[in-house]
């Protein structure tokens, strides 16, 4: 069995008798003494290697992504047959650490100061600001109310923090009851619900379903000093409709690392945002844990039992 695996990240995975691994460029084409692999892994690999794989790899059998979303993978047109497993677990502590970051720097307003250390300004007014009572929850997590929508993998490892800061965390998933301590509900609960966050952080997967689901009416719901954080997907936020809000003051502000399109284009009006935090989807830098998974995955591919994380498609 012969394993590809990229050239852009360190992994020294153990593998078993019988399997071969091979180290490819993700930014050219598989070369054609290696077309015959049966197993493929894939990071940061862009979507026109992708499917250049797809179509000349013609005895694969096994796809798998180290991104914990397996979107762009399963986009990339892998035959039917192909089994796509995702990285699913590897970035909740990487992206955790990153949205609890946004989240500070927007509550804390970072971004004001920092523009305010780039003109020389003293930034003397923002201790009032703290200090008034009407403005409290512009500026603190204490108290806050944190509506967290995807909660999965991620939102269990950032919720301890933001609970530890003095937060108040509602999940909204697919199904409610209470996990990892926190209360979760359903999107049912929304008109009840939004009006009451601070923050509003989406770590939701690209799917049809949720395809802009961070829209013009989950904005209006929200209150005016309400921030949104996006770590999820970049298409399942209205981007349009965010730039509305942040403009006619529906919001307070957006933190984001992930766009619709990427890099985020030079005229996309998110840039000149005053109330907007700009990162380059690099929330989930480090797949941790890589190794065991895919040792794990080679072990029981090669042994015909069920792989882990395996995508539904």
């Amino acid at each position: 069995m012969k394993l590809l695996l990229p050239d852009s990240v360190d992994l020294n995975p153990e593998l078993p008798a019988g399997v071969t691994a091979v180290r490819y460029a993700v930014n050219r084409p598989i070369p054609d003494e290696h077309t015959d692999a049966e197993a493929l892994v894939v990071w940061n690999n862009p979507g026109d290697q992708m499917r250049d794989a797809a179509q000349r790899l013609k005895q694969l059998r096994w796809v798998q992504t180290l991104a914990a979303g397996p979107d762009a993978v399963v986009a990339a047109g892998f035959a039917p047959e192909v089994v796509i497993t995702s990285g699913r677990g590897l970035h909740d502590q990487t992206v955790a650490e990153h949205t609890l970051a946004l989240t500070l720097a927007a509550v804390r307003h970072l971004h004001v100061l920092v523009r305010a250390q780039m003109g020389h300004h003293w930034a003397e007014e923002m201790r009032e600001l703290q200090a008034a009572p009407d403005t409290a929850r512009f500026y603190t997590l204490r108290d806050a109310h944190v509506v967290i929508w995807g909660f999965g993998g991620i939102a269990a490892a950032l919720t301890p923090h933001l609970t530890a800061l003095g937060a108040r965390v509602t999940g909204v998933a697919r199904s409610a009851g209470t996990r990892h301590g926190v209360e979760v509900v359903t999107e049912d609960d929304f008109a009840h619900l939004l009006p009451t966050a601070d923050v509003l952080i989406g770590i939701l997967p690209a799917t049809p379903a949720t395809q802009h689901a961070l829209d013009a009416d989950i904005f209006a719901q929200l209150p005016a000093h309400a921030w949104v954080v996006n770590v999820g997907r970049g298409a399942t936020l209205d981007e349009e409709a965010l730039l509305d809000a942040l403009r006619e003051g529906t919001i307070g502000g957006a933190a984001l690392d992930v766009f619709e399109t990427e890099p985020l284009p030079d005229d996309s009006g998110l840039w000149n945002e005053p109330n907007v935090i700009l990162t380059p989807h690099v929330a989930g830098g480090r797949p941790l844990g890589a190794d065991t998974l895919i040792s794990a995955n080679v072990l029981a591919f090669q042994n015909g039992h069920s792989l882990r994380n395996v995508v539904e498609r």
